[in-house]
């Protein structure tokens, strides 16, 4: 597991270094200008075990999810939910944009389509394909799992099926707020 300073270090050298756009935050993770969303789900607590259910050894469904009222000024949201524990980079798991602002919720098992209801859109995973992939490390190997949302000033001009170095570029200069927790798993 690598704590979330780790991670906002490991990202910004890849920045720093020219590395993949995927691995760079959208935002100064340093900055008080932020305002704070709660982020959870009702299926497992803050670095909890994630239930097999919602990894590649179950149904591969995406997790509930639910969060707090985002800050004025928000017009849309994004989810992604990352592997910092990956070997040689941040692994993607999920990318979910233009969630239209007043939503509260994801509910589980969202289909792995690039258009889901409203303007909501999906993104690319790691694994090639679009939508949620879950957990799946290597055996005998546990991992952390962050899930963040974006509060949005405006959405992303971005079509369905962005990749994870697409959305990253396109979150830059548009965060208003953020919210985080992660989730635990290792294949049995």
């Amino acid at each position: 597991m690598v704590p979330l300073s780790a991670l906002i270090l490991m990202t910004l050298i890849a920045a720093a270094c020219g590395g993949d756009t995927s691995e760079q935050e959208p935002f100064d993770p340093q900055s008080s200008a932020l305002a704070t969303i709660e982020f959870s789900s009702p299926a497992f607590g803050n670095g909890d075990s994630i239930p097999v259910e919602f990894t590649c050894d179950g149904n591969d469904s995406s997790p509930p999810l639910r969060w707090s009222e985002p800050p004025a000024g928000t017009r849309a949201l994004a989810v992604v939910v990352d592997d910092p524990d990956a070997p040689g980079r941040i692994f993607r798991h999920w990318s979910v944009y233009n969630i239209p602002s007043g939503t509260r919720s994801l509910k589980e098992s969202r289909p792995t389509t690039s258009q889901l209801e409203n303007t909501t859109l999906q993104g690319k995973n790691d694994f090639g394909g679009v939508g949620y992939g879950g957990p799946c490390p290597p055996g005998g190997q546990e991992h952390e799992y962050v899930f963040f949302i974006y509060a949005l000033s405006e959405p992303l001009e971005l079509e369905a099926g962005a990749s994870p170095a697409e959305v990253a570029a396109a979150l830059r200069g548009r965060v208003l707020g953020t919210g985080s927790f992660s989730g635990m798993y290792a294949r049995r």
